[in-house]
């Protein structure tokens, strides 16, 4: 990892088994963790004093169903961090996972915040958060069977729409 950042060079220092990844780009420093060490990974940046990760500031995901490069798996979940004492600058991991094994570890221990974002992600993608206490859909009603966010869902939706009655509220 030759990125010049202060969590790059610690990771790669504490983990020395992982085979880390990563980029910078305008500033914005991305590290591609191994899924399966997501958890320890982001344990370590938090508790490290050097570092103090300890706000996060947003999780999402991203598609790449017909990338023009080929990704490690079809959804890559973003974790953008951020040290709110300033003792280091904002951070992005990304995790993938493939459709065979859609499940990630659940940031909930570690940043409470982090419970309606991972659901956002579940609702919209159908990342399973293993260890999340409640994970059920949050944008969509229970019963909506797709991942409105997948880009193999379509544009048009898939008929939703037309199943619900139209309320006239002229005649009262």
């Amino acid at each position: 990892m030759a990125i010049q950042h202060p969590a790059a060079s610690k990771l790669k220092e504490r983990f020395p088994a992982l085979a880390f990844k990563g980029n910078e780009f305008k500033g914005d420093v991305q590290i591609i963790v191994p899924t399966s060490a997501l958890a320890e990974v982001v344990a370590y940046l938090r508790s490290e004093p050097t570092l103090a990760y300890d706000h996060l500031v947003d999780v999402t995901c991203v598609d790449y169903l017909q990338h023009v490069s080929k990704m490690p798996g079809r959804f890559g979940v973003v974790y953008v961090l951020a040290s709110t004492s300033g003792v280091a600058p904002r951070l992005i991991l990304r995790v993938f996972v493939d459709e065979a094994n859609l499940e990630v570890a659940s940031l909930v221990p570690q940043y409470a915040g982090a419970e309606w974002l991972e659901r956002e992600v579940y609702d919209m993608f159908g990342i399973q958060f293993t260890g999340h206490p409640d994970l059920r859909r949050i944008l969509t009603w229970e019963g909506f069977k797709a991942h409105a966010l997948r880009k193999d869902y379509p544009v048009t939706g898939q008929g939703e729409r037309e199943q619900y009655p139209v309320i006239d509220r002229t005649s009262a």
